[in-house]
């Protein structure tokens, strides 16, 4: 009977207990073999060149550098290795730094250890497809917008501000009171973080919840 050949992986973190709970981890899952180990990104270039392995499951904060570095490093001369980031803070912007250099898979470093092994075989599968069990909630969070969220009311005010009208004028255009309009225009200051028209304006523009008006052709 044939032994079916074990993925080699390399393991990278510059703490030695994190580095042996890996070992321990993986060895446990006949799938893998543990190859090399490293502590610095210099290193795990270098181990990663001569061993070629077919996993590298890398810290993201390393001693002499980052982990991105490493994997945009790694990318260039290898399109088929299977790399796992890991963070001890995994945030939105940890997550998309991984995706954007190149990742097989971003885990953080409080998942269970079963987690980790699950990224390393996706990385060994499928090396050049990004996996993280964040990734649709993080892409939501980056797509929504980053302003205020304005009322339809609150909106309408802002437009008239941008018009020009005075508080009258809002007044007569919404068909309320002064009082009421003046209250929507202190509603809509607060949410804008501005004491009056002009930073109201300024930093709604700035925030992406007005347009600029078009510019005149002559």
């Amino acid at each position: 009977m044939t032994a079916v050949a074990r993925s080699r992986l390399l393991l990278v973190d510059d703490q030695d207990l994190i580095r042996r709970g890996l070992r321990h981890a993986f060895e446990e899952h006949r799938q893998f073999e543990v190859v090399g180990e490293a502590a610095t990104a210099a290193e795990a270039i270098r181990q990663a060149g001569a061993l070629r392995p077919d996993v590298v499951i890398m810290e993201l904060r390393l001693p002499d550098g980052s982990g991105l570095e490493v994997t945009r490093a790694l990318r260039r001369t290898s399109g088929g290795m299977g790399i796992v980031l890991l963070a001890m803070y995994a945030g939105d912007d940890q997550l998309f730094g991984a995706l954007e250099a190149g990742a097989s898979a971003f885990v953080p470093k409080t998942a269970p250890a079963e987690e980790i092994v699950a990224a390393a075989r996706h990385a060994v599968s499928a090396p050049g497809a990004f996996a993280a069990a964040d990734l649709g909630e993080a892409m939501r969070r980056r797509l929504a917008p980053s302003g205020p969220r304005l009322s339809p009311r609150e909106s309408q005010v802002l437009r008239l501000l941008a018009d020009g009208r005075s508080v009258s004028g809002i007044a007569k255009q919404l068909f309320v009171s002064e009082s009421t309009a003046k209250t929507h225009i202190s509603k809509l200051y607060e949410k804008l973080g501005a004491a009056n028209r002009t930073q109201a304006l300024m930093n709604a523009l700035r925030l992406g919840v007005l347009e600029a008006p078009d510019t005149p052709q002559f």
